[in-house]
């Protein structure tokens, strides 16, 4: 598998990128599909009915049963995570990503394993103008989202107007400690290198996606966003969804730093050496609440 190397592009590109953020991603993410089709073993969903993917399995003891929800996976891209959760009962399942390749791979794959999901094509901020509000009881949300959008308060009311009252939202995601690092250093330093709190953006070119292919991507350049784990909480507070469970992990489903990191089963990776000293993911779940009132306790966890 080639390096994700991340190249930060030179300061005359950075205007014309960032005020376009949304057609650089989804070029981006739409050059990726072909290899993802090919790199993220889509045969085992195919031939085995119960088979799920390794970031659902991951979540499984904490989303506990979803049986007769009203499921809604943001930025669901090709569609495996979206397909492992309705194989666990609900009583639908909608995906929504920006790329329509994307949903077609997903919506084809649903067809052959003969699943009823609804994909639906639009970019997270319009998914209430897309799907309706209040609509679901679980907004689910993987690993390497928020990363993607500009505005965490923003995704935040999107996803409590989605939710009706009593609904859940379940993300894991890659820590924003994790996110503000430099790439791999000859060195074996872990150096902070970009920006921990909300900006403008950071664009970058990377050439490779996360899975193993040899032709470079047609568009390599994309713009990252990071959000401080107290804005994401707060955003969510006022949004009107109270904190029900918070967990930092020191894995995450993707070798985000090369030679630094190892692989320790089911698809997880963490740090080689004193793994101890960065969170690489979280847990997070929120409720949305009925109405305002004392807040429940939260759990959480190390």
């Amino acid at each position: 598998m080639h390096d994700a190397v991340k190249t930060k592009r030179t300061s005359e590109c950075q205007d014309v990128v960032m005020s376009d953020y949304v057609n650089v991603n989804l070029a981006n993410w739409n050059s990726r599909v072909p290899h993802h089709v090919r790199g993220y073993g889509l045969e085992q969903y195919r031939t085995d009915p119960k088979h799920l993917s390794e970031v659902v399995r991951f979540d499984l003891e904490r989303l506990g049963s979803i049986e007769g929800l009203d499921v809604v996976h943001l930025q669901c891209h090709i569609g495996t995570d979206t397909l492992s959760l309705a194989r666990l009962g609900p009583r639908s399942v909608t995906g929504v990503d920006f790329s329509r390749p994307a949903l077609d791979a997903a919506a084809a794959l649903a067809t052959e394993c003969g699943v009823e999901i609804t994909y639906v094509e639009s970019e997270v901020y319009a998914a209430v103008d897309a799907l309706g509000s209040e609509r679901f009881d679980l907004v689910y949300t993987g690993v390497g989202a928020l990363c993607w959008l500009p505005d965490i308060r923003r995704w935040a009311r999107t996803v409590a107007s989605l939710l009706r009252p009593g609904g859940r939202l379940f993300i894991r995601e890659g820590h924003p400690m994790l996110w503000s690092l430099a790439d791999p250093r000859p060195d074996g330093l872990l150096v902070v290198a970009y920006p921990y709190f909300e900006t403008e953006g950071v664009p970058f070119s990377e050439p490779y996606s996360y899975v193993e292919h040899t032709e470079p991507l047609t568009s390599p350049d994309y713009v990252h966003f990071n959000h401080g784990l107290a804005q994401i909480v707060t955003a969510l507070m006022d949004a009107g969804m109270q904190l029900t469970a918070f967990e930092e992990h020191d894995t995450a489903p993707w070798n985000a730093l090369g030679e630094a990191m190892e692989e320790v089963g089911a698809g997880e990776y963490r740090l080689r050496q004193n793994p101890e000293r960065l969170p690489i993911s979280y847990t997070l779940q929120a409720v949305k609440l009925d109405s305002p009132g004392a807040p429940e306790t939260l759990q959480l966890a190390t």
